[in-house]
């Protein structure tokens, strides 16, 4: 009974962590307090559950409990009833049950607090990382190593975005679909930034979470109905991008759920509905107006388009490349070029690029920078150096699988012992 409930618990975290604190936030418009609350309903769940029995409907059971505990805690900061009333009557707090929404506005609960917290009196980056760690669950190391800084970077940016939205008395709202635009790059970074952990994670459990690839790729459609006349050609791509990605997912882990490389993957386990389903999707994207999804999605396309590896036509990848680092310039745009490069131009033309973006010092932690270079190396037949950046990205990696794929790369270029 105790395994059972606290395997309730550990899902029910998982996949409606996100959902549960957005709900609480829209409450009592206060990120700090709506965690906080329902870190304890977590706790209370754990210590109650194996007792009573998991509750028909954990996650409402898990936001009452928080509610009633959030309420608590504001009592116990000395406020009065008349403070919870002045709340009330602000709108700060509301009942449990959602009020039905007008057809016009967005149609998905996870979807309308994605909007409504990718607010544009944040900075850009901000709207990102706070909708990551409140509403999709992230933590606060996934979202810093998605945005290559430190983890004390992260988490001084998020208590700067909450103190903000506190100080200014941002509202927590549902917003119209007349502030959808002004919202969308935000909201489309976020999924795609919630499908990047899904398909690489970066904690210490599978590779590939299914879990929020799904997530990720429901919500690339649903924002897709939002855009009226139609949807753009960022919101295609990413569809698009994500769909071609996912349907890798099979081939991408061997038995013992270790990394295989794109080259080397088997691609009759490859999903060729999803392909089929997203190809015409980049060509409308491309269509619209090239952006960075869509370009991506394009290279994406051309991978899968190839029924063998040494079929991958890597001259129209790199031209890919080419306007896309013209059109946004990055230190990652710049590492995913050079392996276009090796391939067209070799081993030692791409060296070049990944010293200097080594030298410039903005993907110092990143490991995959440092497992690129030492595939090069070990191109260029300079094994010893190969070994010595295959260490360093593993001193880097933090995901299991990466790891021992790193692990197996040090002990085939490493010298054998004496």
């Amino acid at each position: 009974m105790v395994a059972d409930t606290s395997t309730a618990v550990d899902e029910l975290y998982r996949t409606d962590w996100g959902r549960i604190v957005a709900t609480l936030i829209g409450m009592f418009g206060d990120f700090d307090l709506a965690e906080e609350s329902a870190q304890e309903a977590f706790a209370a769940a754990v210590d109650q559950w194996p007792a009573s029995g998991v509750p028909e409907f954990p996650r409402a059971w898990v936001i009452q409990t928080a509610r009633h505990k959030a309420i608590d805690r504001l009592r116990r900061q000395a406020l009065s009833e008349q403070k919870l009333a002045d709340y009330r009557s602000s709108g700060l707090v509301r009942e449990f049950e959602e009020p039905a929404l007008p057809g016009e506005e967005i149609p998905d609960e996870r979807l309308r607090l994605i909007f409504t917290c990718c607010h544009p009196a944040l900075a850009l980056e901000a709207q990102v990382a706070l909708t990551l760690r409140t509403l999709c669950g992230l933590q606060t190391d996934e979202i810093a190593r998605a945005f290559l800084v430190p983890v004390a970077t992260m988490a001084q940016r998020l208590v700067r975005a909450k103190r903000k939205i506190r100080d200014a008395r941002i509202p927590y709202v549902v917003p119209q679909t007349s502030d959808i635009p002004e919202r969308l790059d935000a909201v489309l970074a976020v999924i795609y930034l919630v499908f990047n952990e899904g398909y690489a994670a970066t904690g210490e459990g599978p590779l590939v979470r299914t879990d929020l690839c799904a997530e990720a790729i429901r919500l690339g459609r649903l924002v897709r109905t939002l855009m009226v006349p139609g949807p753009p050609a960022e919101a295609t791509g990413l569809l698009a991008l994500m769909l071609l990605q996912d349907a890798r997912r099979d081939a991408r882990l061997d038995a013992a759920g270790d990394l295989v490389l794109l080259e080397e993957q088997d691609r009759t386990r490859w999903h060729r509905g999803q392909i089929a389903e997203a190809l015409p999707l980049v060509e409308e994207a491309i269509r619209g107006g090239p952006g960075p999804f869509a370009l991506q999605a394009a290279i994406a396309a051309v991978h899968c388009e190839a029924a063998r590896p040494e079929d991958t036509d890597w001259r129209q990848i790199l031209g890919l490349y080419d306007v896309l680092a013209r059109l946004n310039p990055s230190p990652i745009v710049a590492l995913n070029r050079a392996v276009a490069v090796a391939f067209v131009e070799g081993p030692q033309a791409a060296l070049a690029i990944v010293d200097f973006l080594t030298t410039a010092g903005d993907l110092e932690n990143y490991h995959l920078l440092h497992a690129a270079r030492a595939d090069l190396l070990r191109r260029a037949g300079d094994l010893a150096a190969a070994a010595t950046s295959y260490r360093r990205a593993l001193a880097l990696a933090t995901n299991p699988s990466e790891r021992r794929f790193l692990e197996r790369r040090v002990r085939e270029v490493e010298p054998p012992a004496v």
